[in-house]
């Protein structure tokens, strides 16, 4: 990884290019991120740098946090994430990064944390078709039906698709393009949609496959 960033989505719009074609886009607040913690080969085993986003007072932050924060002279942050890049000793504690570290035509990988559905059935959670809803099915149109096989192997295998937890998951889209960037105003406009809601927090990072 050469670099990365922490934003927030803001939501998705259209731009048009000058020869007036419509691009869909998701706009993210990118940054500005600070570096709040740079680690070594010597102390920890691996090179990485630490980055926070979004300010939070310092009456929300426990004890432990604080010092932590206290201990590397910066500002509280609400998010921290961790980027092992390729070269951590071009950033120091404190440095900041801001939208501009990426550029537009850039290809990137975004990951986010998906929409929650709650508890859904199998056919919200894995799109099955209802029963039949004629000759004696009964009122239980969206069940999901027989399950196992018949008296051998007399069990239901491992992986069935089943009702349960949907959603907010940790999602990564691989290989967008970045559309535009607002530097003045840390905004980055992605094409194409990115996992979670509005105001949800993304990481930004150079793609693996590109």
């Amino acid at each position: 990884m050469k670099k990365g960033l922490i934003g927030k989505k803001i939501g998705m719009t259209q731009i048009f290019t000058e020869e007036g074609k419509v691009i869909p886009v998701t706009v993210v607040e990118a940054g500005p991120c600070v570096v709040t913690q740079k680690k070594t080969m010597e102390n920890d085993g691996y090179e990485a740098v630490q980055v926070g986003f979004g300010d939070v007072k310092i009456n929300r932050v426990n004890k432990p946090m604080k010092g932590h924060f206290d201990k590397n002279g910066v500002a509280p942050k609400k998010t921290l994430k961790e980027f092992r890049l390729e070269d951590c000793s071009a950033l120091n504690v404190g440095d900041i990064i801001k939208a501009d570290t990426f550029a537009e035509g850039e290809i990137v990988d975004v990951k986010g944390t998906s929409k929650g559905h709650g508890t859904a059935g199998a056919i919200k959670r894995w799109n099955f078709s209802r029963l039949r809803e004629t000759h004696g099915t009964g009122p239980n149109a969206r069940h999901q039906g027989s399950l196992g096989a018949c008296s051998s192997p007399s069990r239901v295998f491992k992986g069935r698709k089943m009702a349960g937890h949907y959603g907010h998951e940790t999602v990564t889209i691989q290989n967008l393009t970045v559309a535009k960037v607002d530097a003045e105003n840390n905004l980055i406009a992605i094409k194409g949609a990115i996992p979670g809601p509005k105001g949800g927090i993304v990481v930004i990072a150079d793609a693996v496959k590109a």
